[in-house]
């Protein structure tokens, strides 16, 4: 088991290695060709380049849709079939934390809720690569306060950590809906995500959701609005009024989440997986530039 991962990681970093010199190589021959069409000056590097305009006659007859995506971890199942996301907490969890852990596991209708127990994040990582499932999520606290959460996508990544704040949970919402929370698949809407850093944030998220199909997406909606650089998160139902008009009613958690990084590889490999994106201290200097 463990020699046939590491050999799917090997082709895994090799497949992404030869996706990222073709995306380079795409976007040279894009400049190559505007600066053609416009007759503006290129660059050191490309006008530099021999081998590329050598093969530019060649490359003309290529489509710019016939580029692979570089992000394509999700592109096996995307669509076809059902995400099965873990729910899980960092150890010996407060109570407040594992209502909130039980709250995630509703918001996510095909996820299932680990008490996490004394397992090692490795174990915790082979088992659920074992029991074929998508994606780990790991929620974490301080003094019972939720204050990040990790998703992983399983087998090889990518993994992204946010941290929490303004945390409100399902009872402590005001005129909140009680009862019993709908587990129908639920329409999604993302919000405010323009930059290439935001879509990947995006497809990070929107993967935890099942896809939307006839007879399964119910009344639900969940909202992730971004509004500089944090993520507002909420949680309604709805019912429709008349022709044109709906109903919300509120049923959480409620939740902001801000993105501080971003890596390549699982949980149990992520101190050693490539940073693809991450939130230093002299990142946001100015309030100006929002990267997502």
């Amino acid at each position: 088991m463990l020699r046939r991962q590491a050999r799917e990681r090997r082709d895994y970093i090799y497949r992404k290695a030869l996706q990222l010199r073709d995306a380079a190589i795409a976007e040279k021959r894009a400049k190559l060709k505007a600066s053609l069409a416009s007759g503006k000056p290129l660059e050191k590097s490309i006008a530099n380049d021999t081998r590329l305009r050598e093969d530019f006659k060649y490359d003309e007859s290529k489509e710019e849709n016939d580029v692979m995506d570089v992000d394509d971890e999700y592109a096996v199942t995307s669509g076809l079939v059902d995400p099965r996301p873990l729910v899980t907490t960092s150890r010996s969890p407060s109570a407040r934390l594992s209502t909130f852990a039980k709250e995630i596991r509703l918001l996510l209708p095909t996820s299932i809720r680990l008490n996490r127990g004394n397992l090692v994040m490795g174990d915790l990582v082979s088992s659920a690569n074992a029991a074929a499932l998508t994606d780990m999520v790991l929620l974490h606290e301080h003094r019972g306060t939720p204050t990040a959460i990790t998703i992983s996508h399983l087998p090889h990544g990518p993994t992204a950590s946010f941290s929490l704040h303004n945390v409100v949970l399902r009872a402590d919402i005001p005129n909140a809906a009680r009862g019993t929370v709908s587990e129908s698949y639920p329409h999604l809407i993302f919000e405010g995500f323009t930059t290439k850093l935001g879509k990947r944030v995006v497809q990070i998220l929107k993967h935890l959701f099942p896809p939307r199909e006839p007879g399964k997406v119910g009344n639900r909606v969940v909202t992730f609005v971004n509004r500089d650089d944090s993520i507002e998160v909420r949680h309604h139902v709805f019912v429709r009024t008349g022709y044109q008009e709906v109903e919300l009613a509120e049923v959480g958690p409620r939740m902001t989440m801000r993105l501080f990084e971003i890596r390549g590889g699982t949980l149990e490999k992520n101190s050693a997986g490539d940073v693809e994106w991450a939130l230093t201290q002299y990142t946001r200097t100015s309030r100006k530039k929002n990267y997502l």
